[in-house]
């Protein structure tokens, strides 16, 4: 895995009763691997399933390939980069660049342990302004 610059900014639980996995308000450094080429970005929120990202090239509807997510702590330090198996769903232009959604495609048992570990610090990670903030779904229906 590579090293690489990431950050967790904000944290909140964005779930709606309808959705199979509760997502997470976090923006966390993201790098997408296109065969030979890198693309950085933010996250905006993640779940079991996938996550939503921004990102300056659009990237194709439909392709399959991987990602690297990693946390930064309070102290700065960060954790080993998660490298994850992705399918893009959706792709939408928007002022400076796009927001992508990714699904998370089948993964190995121990990728999959990491990935639930990677979101319980997310659930458990709650800064004191975003606590009492209203979910995402609440917030735009």
């Amino acid at each position: 895995m590579i090293e690489g610059e990431y950050s967790l900014v904000a944290v909140r639980s964005v779930s709606n009763p309808e959705r199979q996995h509760p997502r997470y308000a976090a923006e966390v450094d993201i790098k997408f691997y296109l065969g030979t080429q890198v693309f950085e970005g933010k996250t905006r929120n993640m779940s079991r399933g996938g996550l939503c990202a921004d990102i300056e090239p659009a990237l194709p509807i439909g392709k399959d390939l991987e990602i690297d997510v990693v946390l930064r702590f309070d102290d700065n330090s960060k954790s080993e980069p998660l490298r994850l198996p992705v399918r893009i769903v959706w792709c939408t232009a928007l002022e400076g660049g796009h927001q992508i959604g990714v699904s998370f495609r089948p993964m190995d048992k121990r990728r999959a342990e990491f990935l639930t570990l990677f979101l319980s610090y997310l659930a458990s990670e709650k800064p004191e302004k975003t606590r009492k903030a209203k979910d995402i779904d609440d917030q735009f229906g």
